[in-house]
């Protein structure tokens, strides 16, 4: 695992395929970030995984990760377009506000539906993104990326149903955790963008708490490590230990096809954040 990069960030950072492995620490105007991706070690091709982080200015902060689907002609370029029109879309808006932020990122995830169609390759992408604003997250997701935000004691605040048949199931009580990461149609998705009928899942404006931790996460993440088993490595300690620790877990997953665990080799994305803790008033 390539060592983990730590700096301050003025302005995006794009994650695209061009190195094999990252793994970096930001400090932001709105807190913490930590992200890596690493490409499947199994397969031949890139890395179909892309992300971002943006800020937007000292109030406003977007997250993405976008998981180009796998097995279809050009799903790195799906997924490439995803990020890129988005970053576009968000840093046209003037002055931003939630309301306009919001605006923007619905057209930027409408452009890059209607983008990857335009391609004609049959290319797809799913999609996770975060709005931070102040004191508060939204979220937006198409396909089986996730979003979770849970609390320092481990609570879980809020998790995205992945749009899949398993996914609606696990929802509905039909499977539990171990039998929907075996069952044979783990990989099927019927929402994605690429596609002429794509739906977008918004979530509520949610509180964030100073504690709290943020996670986006492509299913190279949620196909090897239980829900329990990501909310333990996240929930409490330094960002930069978090996040190898939970990308230490599933890579040794991969690795390993055997002993009962999870195991399905595939490119893997996680961006974690954590607000910045408000600043103590002191007397005169």
């Amino acid at each position: 695992m390539t060592s983990i990069q730590r700096g301050e960030l003025a302005r995006e950072r794009m994650y695209i395929g061009k190195k094999d492995a990252e793994l970096d620490l930001y400090a932001t105007n709105c807190g913490l970030v930590a992200a890596a991706t690493i490409g499947d070690q199994n397969k031949n091709g890139p890395n179909e995984d892309s992300a971002a982080i943006i800020p937007v200015n000292k109030d406003y902060l977007i997250l993405i990760v976008a998981d180009g689907v796998g097995g279809m002609t050009g799903a790195r370029r799906a997924s490439n377009l995803t990020v890129e029109t988005l970053r576009k879309s968000v840093n046209n808006v003037d002055e931003a506000t939630g309301g306009k932020l919001r605006s923007a990122i619905l057209d930027g995830i409408e452009e890059a539906n209607q983008k990857i169609l335009d391609l004609g390759t049959g290319s797809a992408s799913t999609l996770a993104l975060a709005e931070i604003g102040p004191n508060y997250v939204r979220t937006y997701h198409v396909g089986d990326s996730i979003l979770m935000i849970c609390g320092q004691r481990g609570r879980l605040k809020s998790v995205t149903t992945p749009h899949s048949p398993v996914g609606f199931a696990m929802e509905a009580g039909l499977l539990n955790e171990s039998e929907a990461m075996r069952h044979s149609e783990l990989n099927l998705i019927f929402n994605v963008l690429g596609s002429t009928d794509m739906r977008i899942e918004i979530g509520s404006e949610t509180p964030l708490a100073s504690f709290d931790t943020l996670l986006l996460a492509s299913d190279g993440l949620t196909d090897n490590v239980m829900q329990d088993e990501i909310i333990g490595a996240i929930k409490s300690g330094p960002l930069d230990v978090c996040v190898q620790a939970l990308t230490d877990l599933a890579q040794r997953r991969m690795a390993n096809d055997g002993g009962g665990e999870p195991s399905k080799p595939d490119d893997y994305t996680v961006i974690l954040f954590r607000p910045n803790r408000p600043k103590r008033s002191t007397r005169a």
